[in-house]
């Protein structure tokens, strides 16, 4: 496998195939680096060099009891960066991801990136404040902390309904997408999905999306039950300057696994752009 050891010791698995212009996806709770598969293939097949890690506490790498919050995870990624030496690099993030990929660029600078794209995207702060009034509630974020106590594993089947809109009616469900992300979902540690919990949704990302200097595709389906595309992509795309926004109609959260064709096309026609 290949890892890094960040500073404190913990490993990060990462996958790093093909050649060319360096395309850098960051996962969703709770999920890992596989989540991108179809993504990797993808464009791994069009000449990029595709790049996926696996999150502290999530997947193959380490389980740390410390540092699952916001700060230690860019900083993870900006190791990985630099272990790779990349440069002109297009970088991506879905959910959890978004605000790694926001946080990264605020907090180490936009030197080694070419364009970024938020997906589905937790910026700019999903918990329900005086200043958020669109947000989410504490009790909800408070239900999915019982939830991966209580019963994770069934917590994680239930999940996934929702997570790509199989709730709703005349949806086609997959059963095996559902068995991916949970068998995904369960790879990962309880302690760190438990501590990321507080990470995506406390995190207020908003001078990190204001610091975002690159072309910035925000993508975010209205559909989306897990974060609310009017308290995220909608707010996020005014915050990034310049930043072009699209929005799809009826797209659940997640959206890059079970809607891939449309998601890689306009990747790629926002990447070529």
């Amino acid at each position: 496998m290949s890892t890094i050891t960040v500073k404190d010791g913990t490993t990060i698995y990462y996958k790093d195939w093909g050649k060319g212009q360096p395309i850098v996806f960051s996962h969703g709770w709770p999920l890992n680096a596989d989540a991108w598969d179809t993504q990797m293939m993808f464009f791994g097949e069009r000449g990029f060099r595709v790049i996926a890690h696996d999150r502290r506490s999530h997947g193959r790498s380490a389980q740390s009891w410390d540092g699952n919050e916001m700060d230690t995870y860019a900083d993870d990624l900006a190791a990985l960066f630099e272990a790779l030496d990349l440069d002109n690099a297009i970088i991506a993030g879905h959910s959890t991801g978004g605000g790694e990929v926001a946080h990264y660029i605020g907090r180490h600078g936009s030197r080694r990136i070419a364009k970024a794209v938020l997906i589905s995207a937790v910026p700019p702060v999903m918990l329900k404040s005086e200043k958020n009034p669109g947000g989410l509630p504490k009790d909800v974020f408070d239900g999915i902390r019982t939830g991966l106590l209580d019963d994770r594993s069934q917590f994680f089947k239930d999940l996934s309904l929702p997570f790509f809109g199989y709730n709703r009616q005349g949806a086609k469900i997959s059963e095996g997408v559902r068995e991916n992300f949970w068998f995904q979902s369960m790879q990962g540690g309880v302690k760190g999905e438990y501590d990321c919990i507080k990470a995506f949704s406390e995190t207020d990302f908003t001078e990190d999306l204001k610091k975002i200097d690159v072309p910035t595709l925000v993508m975010h389906g209205d559909d989306d039950q897990i974060v609310p595309y009017l308290d995220s992509g909608a707010l996020s795309a005014k915050l990034v300057k310049d930043a072009k926004l699209k929005v799809y109609p009826g797209f659940p959260h997640g959206m890059p696994i079970i809607h891939a064709e449309q998601i890689n096309q306009d990747l790629l026609e926002f990447i070529k752009s």
